[in-house]
């Protein structure tokens, strides 16, 4: 799916956004009510749904093979779910976890996720922020971000740029009283990665950096 283009693009721009497929709705009113916790049921439940909509997501040509949820642990509610918007908005920062905590961010009128007298709620990815993730989720207010991937796998495999992390970046968000988790169905989040790898060596999308940078996959 390609952004559409302004017909006047010398005149003033005074917003911008991103829309989620109606898939993704469709995918977590399915699921219905949510698994509560976090025992073994929550993981995979959650994380192979994340892989479904990343591999949806690629396959439609919306943008990376990238999944994001927000959910209150205590009750089990799905707040928001979303996808990599990239191509779809032709605007480069729509990644996963920033459309999906803006989604959340919305629902509950606030900035803060985390603000006093608020349901803790976590993030939940199927692959490691990139970057610009990393400071959209420690400024989000969550209290937990969950993770398939978070080894090198992401860029080997998909070929992006995620940008300079941080060594000690779960570290990082351990100061900030932010809980990191991954390796959850890592396995199956990985073959994901590499079916987006495919689809890019036959050219059934498109693996898109700024300058043209970044590893490529192989």
């Amino acid at each position: 799916m390609a952004p559409q283009h302004r017909s006047d693009p010398t005149s003033p721009v005074t917003s911008f956004g991103a829309s989620m497929p109606v898939w993704v709705d469709e995918e977590v009113a399915a699921l219905g009510h949510g698994p509560v916790g976090d025992g073994q049921e929550a993981r995979t439940v959650l994380m192979r749904l994340l892989n479904r909509l990343a591999d949806c997501n690629m396959r439609e040509g919306g943008g990376g093979p990238f999944a994001a949820l927000v959910r209150d642990p205590a009750s089990g509610e799905i707040v928001t779910a979303g996808v990599n918007r990239v191509l779809a908005s032709g605007l480069s920062s729509m990644h996963a976890e920033v459309t999906t905590l803006s989604l959340a961010q919305a629902r509950r009128g606030t900035w803060d996720l985390g603000a006093a007298g608020a349901a803790p709620l976590e993030l939940w990815v199927n692959a490691r922020p990139c970057v610009m993730c990393y400071g959209a989720t420690m400024w989000s207010g969550v209290k937990r971000l969950v993770i398939a991937v978070d080894g090198p796998e992401v860029e080997e495999l998909t070929g992006f740029d995620e940008g300079p992390m941080p060594e000690d970046w779960i570290g990082r968000f351990a100061e900030r009283g932010i809980e990191v988790e991954t390796g959850v169905l890592r396995e199956e989040a990985v073959e994901v990665l590499a079916d987006y790898r495919d689809l890019v060596g036959g050219g059934g999308a498109t693996l898109y950096n700024a300058r043209g940078t970044g590893v490529h996959a192989s």
